[in-house]
């Protein structure tokens, strides 16, 4: 099965060329690796020069064609037409050797996935159910295993704004529960949405499908966007065997109020994508949930050492919030 990837970065090349490591090390190697490279400075560019990887392309965007959606879009155009499976990795991820491997055996498993996500293991500690090892009343408890239930969760399910719909399923509401929230089962998962820094589709998908424009710069939930709108005429997976880590880098990312900003309206954009007419006990529970983790957020300033970035966050999703009542983004399916 050939298959591509496609790194899209920005102004991290030190995370770039750990990634590219990781991925020589791989039992099964990309037929070809696309570099989509949107950084101001060609620091990314000498770093590839001083260390060659096997069938990599490099391609520096300008302005048009910058931002994470954009350089999907361009990485896509540029795809072998021999390729079958093209995969997305975020610059700041670590391959388990066996990666791309068991994400491409979930295609063979299951003929009918138009997409695959990866499983990301570093950033929440799982314990399995055994006779001496039982959740406490504080655990989210899901296929045998259970993991701590982050506060904005238990205190939402109090205030009756938390349903049980499984991870990686929409809500009506939306503010559901993310891959996060599988275990570390060994299993495939049927799903309807996943992150696209951990993603694979078929390349018959991508022909037909394209990443939102209206997600530009750092384009923070267009993975679920796209993935919701590939799920309506096919099946999705997430491969827990399919392993890696994420190590989130700073660079590049927005400043926190433009951040929280994005949280509320890009949210908001793809709860529409998946209910385009909501119930009104759905847009009552949407604004409810959005007000009470912008509050949340705010509560930060007190209980955190990072006060400044928790206010500017925080403003940045109550002015969000406030917007949208007077100018609604329009949703482009």
């Amino acid at each position: 099965m050939k298959f591509t990837l496609i790194i899209c970065t920005y102004m991290r090349p030190k995370p770039l060329q750990t990634l590219l490591q990781s991925v020589t090390k791989q039992i099964v190697y990309p037929n070809e690796i696309l570099i989509v490279d949107g950084s101001r400075n060609d620091e990314t560019k000498e770093m590839l020069k001083q260390n060659l990887f096997e069938n990599l392309h490099y391609f520096k965007v300008d302005d048009s064609n910058r931002g994470l959606t954009k350089q999907r879009n361009f990485g896509i155009k540029n795809v072998s037409q021999t390729s079958e499976i093209v995969c997305f990795l975020d610059d700041d991820t670590i391959l388990d050797k066996n990666y791309f491997k068991n994400l491409l055996e979930t295609y063979t498993i299951h003929p009918n996935a138009l997409g695959v996500g990866g499983y990301i293991t570093n950033e929440i500690s799982w314990t399995k159910i055994t006779e001496n090892t039982k959740p406490s009343a504080t655990s989210f408890v899901y296929d045998g295993w259970f993991r701590k239930e982050p506060l904005r969760f238990r205190l939402r399910k109090k205030l009756g704004l938390l349903d049980d719909t499984k991870p990686c399923y929409l809500p009506s509401f939306a503010h559901g529960r993310s891959v996060s929230f599988l275990p570390p089962t060994d299993k495939i998962y049927p799903v309807e949405l996943f992150m696209g820094g951990v993603s694979s589709f078929k390349k018959e998908v991508l022909d037909k499908t394209k990443f939102a424009t209206y997600f530009e710069g750092y384009g923070l939930y267009e993975d679920a966007d796209f993935t919701l709108r590939v799920s309506k005429f096919g099946k999705l997976y997430v491969n827990t065997t399919a392993k890696l880590e994420h190590h989130h880098d700073v660079a590049g990312r927005p400043n926190q109020y433009q951040y929280g900003k994005m949280v509320v309206k890009n949210g908001w954009y793809v709860w529409r994508v998946k209910y385009p007419k909501p119930s009104l006990k759905a847009r009552i529970q949407w604004n409810l949930t959005t007000l009470f983790l912008a509050f949340l957020r705010f509560t930060n300033i007190f209980t955190q050492s990072k006060k400044k970035e928790a206010f500017t966050e925080a403003s940045g999703r109550f002015f969000a919030w406030f917007s949208l009542w007077f100018q609604k983004p329009k949703i482009k399916n």
